[in-house]
């Protein structure tokens, strides 16, 4: 087993640039930016053996800039599209934010049952999200044979959770650590069907929750996209 898993935000949407909590497929598209991000991806990230993108929009188009780098196509994997926040949908005002951030941290903490308003449960996220990484992973990472990553193009706030959950990474730290656009959480398989976490954005193993951090007022305080 020498693939990896690399869940990978997908780049900047004008969704994102507006704060909005934009979730519900197709979505938004990309920013220029978005595309420029995609790009430097694929230049620094090598060729995958496999790439695949949720049914966004945002998704689709940031894995078909890599695909284009890397002369290789993409193909769609149903139930790894963002959190669905239900009433909460395209609202960016604090209080829509607070409410979002507030349930996702319980989330983290195994709260798992609790249900956005008009929207998803920790638990419904995972039901459709973990079953096609189990997938991928009994199907290519399982196989002695297979030697490349699979990269699948996702969104921040599912990828953390799932990564998270799959992995025992630090609630705090998961919740303490955002995913930037176009940066990628890696899990590798090892034995038993579990995995490790061997990167999240930019940091490497131990991970550890900040001091005194306080993720949800941080991120109504501020131009933090919610969704990362």
């Amino acid at each position: 087993m020498t693939g990896r898993l690399v869940l990978l935000r997908h780049g900047q949407s004008y969704g994102n640039v507006e704060r909005r909590l934009d979730t519900r497929p197709p979505g938004a598209e990309l920013t220029p930016l978005g595309r420029d991000q995609a790009r430097a991806f694929a230049r620094r990230a090598g060729r995958p053996s496999l790439l695949a993108h949720s049914v966004a929009i945002r998704a689709s188009q940031t894995a078909g800039v890599i695909g284009g780098e890397l002369r290789m196509s993409a193909v769609e994997v149903a139930g790894v599209h963002e959190v669905q926040v239900g009433g909460l949908e395209n609202r960016k005002d604090d209080d829509a934010v607070a409410e979002f951030n507030e349930v996702y941290r319980r989330w983290h903490h195994g709260d798992l049952d609790v249900p956005l308003p008009g929207g998803e449960t920790g638990n419904d996220v995972l039901d459709r999200y973990v079953p096609v990484l189990t997938d991928l992973r009994l199907r290519y990472l399982d196989d002695h044979d297979w030697t490349g990553d699979i990269v699948v193009v996702s969104h921040g706030a599912a990828i953390r959770l799932a990564a998270a959950v799959l992995a025992g990474v630090d609630a705090g730290f998961a919740l303490d650590n955002h995913i930037d656009n176009a940066e990628s959480v890696v899990l590798a398989p090892i034995t038993d069907g579990r995995w490790s976490c061997v990167r999240w954005g930019t940091l490497t193993p131990p991970f550890y929750p900040e001091t005194e951090a306080t993720p949800v007022a941080d991120a109504v305080h501020s131009s933090t996209d919610p969704m990362g």
